[in-house]
């Protein structure tokens, strides 16, 4: 084989793994969307995805495999609307923002924060949000900043999976005013509350 047909199969290999994993990623998405997540085989993702069977394992060990690298991308888009709640002027609005969005993808989250993962996501979702609040520009609040990122998220992931587990759930108002006085308001708040 000579070099430039060896670099041209790099670059095909390249190119359908760039196409593989997402569509992996999109096609269990779509399949949370529809049933748990301890219901989804290999071969039902596969399928979803028009991807083969072995082709599977070129990328993942196991389907849990698959689980981390959605939820690791999930996190990030949550955290990128979660952490400018705490420096934002209008934070109900934007703590309503955040709740329409779980709202909408609820079947995705209800499978992330109330399945199997629930642990592994949150202590992922703590250690994501404290490596992006060290990037970010800290505010004035009275608790300590790694304290302030452990509580603001570990509680705004405690409120959404008790949301999305109610038979009857709160609107996404109700939710947001929650997140809003019991999160955000005494995380960003430069004074101590009063006892």
């Amino acid at each position: 084989m000579n070099r430039q047909s060896g670099a041209e199969s790099a670059l095909t290999k390249e190119k359908r793994t760039t196409r593989t994993k997402p569509a992996l990623c999109n096609a269990l998405l779509s399949l949370l969307e529809e049933q748990s997540f301890d219901q989804v085989t290999i071969r039902d993702i596969t399928a979803r995805a028009g991807i083969g069977y072995a082709t599977f394992f070129r990328h993942y060990v196991d389907k849990d495999a698959l689980l981390h690298d959605v939820t690791a991308s999930e996190i990030r888009r949550l955290l990128g609307m979660t952490l400018p709640i705490l420096y934002t002027v209008d934070s109900r609005a934007s703590s309503q923002a955040l709740c329409a969005y779980v709202w909408e993808h609820r079947k995705l989250w209800a499978a992330l924060l109330t399945g199997g993962a629930a642990a592994t996501l949150k202590e992922e979702f703590v250690r994501a949000a404290q490596r992006r609040a060290a990037e970010e520009q800290v505010f004035e609040s009275w608790l300590p900043g790694d304290l302030n990122v452990v509580f603001s998220v570990s509680a705004m992931i405690e409120i959404m999976a008790w949301w999305l587990r109610q038979r009857e759930p709160l609107s996404t108002q109700d939710i947001a005013r929650i997140v809003d006085k019991l999160v955000v308001m005494p995380s960003i708040s430069a004074t101590e509350p009063s006892s």
